[in-house]
């Protein structure tokens, strides 16, 4: 089968597409026939292992999994003996920050590992850029009580979490402001904002408005220049440890205060985003925001678009 072999860290120029062995499922595990994959922020730092800590997770000096992709769609092609809960054909979607190997026309899965079936109507495409943003949006707004008609400001609400994290938001009843570029603001309107701000032209920082919570998807702003933002008990979250790796530490040093907060968002519980995404789907409540789709031999290219920090919500890798 092809695959995708990332066997050092370094830019996009260390993947490699070759020939490699199909895997073969065990009693319980379900062999994919991989549809459709994505290159996203979390695949990124992999790639490289930055920031550092990546590696401790990853693999010190060199990659554990060899294969890329922390998400796909496809079907199941074939099932372990003791495998109960899937059959051959079924349409299957998931995601694992770890790493799925999915890179690759085939993948194996543990029967209860991090997947489920994609909705009805739902295409390959939609189902595979689904899980990583909308993991990320859903455990920034679970770090929090959300009320209806709380007054949320987003930054980077166009990107893969932002763009997740604007829909589920308004699912929960809060007023969005979302700040995005130019060429975005009627895509941020059309998944629900009720004002966008475009960051090209005006300093969302300087907003008279004032907000219950800022979530930052982006990690390019700062508690410091967004505090003036915030209501007096208002939080604010970042995607990202900061410029000075100093948010961690400052959700500690804020977590007693009766004032301006910060939290920071560490992700757990996949499946139970999975749940949640998947109800959202079926009801029609939530679709994922694609931007450009490359073929498997392309996926250097699609690695180089995606650190560009262009990119509006997904970038799709159709594999088979």
């Amino acid at each position: 089968m092809k695959a995708i072999l990332h066997e050092k860290y370094g830019g996009p120029e260390v993947l490699k597409l070759q020939e490699i062995e199909k895997p073969v499922p065990s009693p319980n595990q379900v062999l994919v026939k991989v549809h459709a994959s994505t290159v996203n922020r979390t695949d990124c730092a992999i790639l490289r292992a930055k920031p550092f800590i990546m590696r401790f997770f990853h693999g010190l000096n060199s990659p554990k999994i060899k294969i890329p992709g922390t998400d796909f769609s496809g079907e199941v092609e074939a099932i372990g003996a003791e495998v109960n809960s899937y059959k051959v054909g079924d349409k299957v979607f998931g995601f694992n920050d770890s790493g799925l190997a999915s890179k690759a026309e085939f993948l194996i899965i543990n029967e209860d590992g991090l997947f489920s079936r994609i909705p009805e109507s739902v295409s390959f495409e939609h189902a595979a850029a689904s899980l990583e943003g909308a993991h990320y949006a859903y455990n920034f707004i679970n770090k929090v009580e959300l009320r209806r008609g709380d007054n949320i400001l987003v930054n980077g609400a166009t990107g893969a979490i932002g763009s997740a994290m604007v829909q589920l938001l308004k699912y929960f009843g809060t007023s969005v402001t979302a700040v995005g570029n130019t060429k975005n603001l009627d895509l941020l309107k059309s998944i629900g904002a009720d004002a966008v701000v475009d960051y090209t032209k005006e300093d969302f920082t300087r907003l008279s408005d004032e907000f219950d919570y800022v979530f930052d998807a982006v990690g390019k702003s700062t508690f410091s220049k967004c505090k003036s933002l915030l209501k007096p008990s208002g939080i604010y979250i970042s995607s990202e440890l900061g410029p000075y790796i100093q948010n961690p530490f400052l959700a500690l040093i804020t977590s007693g205060s009766d004032g301006k907060k910060v939290k920071f968002p560490v992700p757990s519980d996949i499946s139970a985003t999975i749940r949640f995404i998947k109800k959202l789907m079926e009801e029609g409540k939530y679709q994922a925001v694609l931007d450009r789709t490359y073929a498997i031999d392309e996926i250097k290219e699609a690695y180089h678009y995606v650190e560009t920090g262009e990119k509006t919500g997904n970038v799709v890798i159709k594999i088979s």
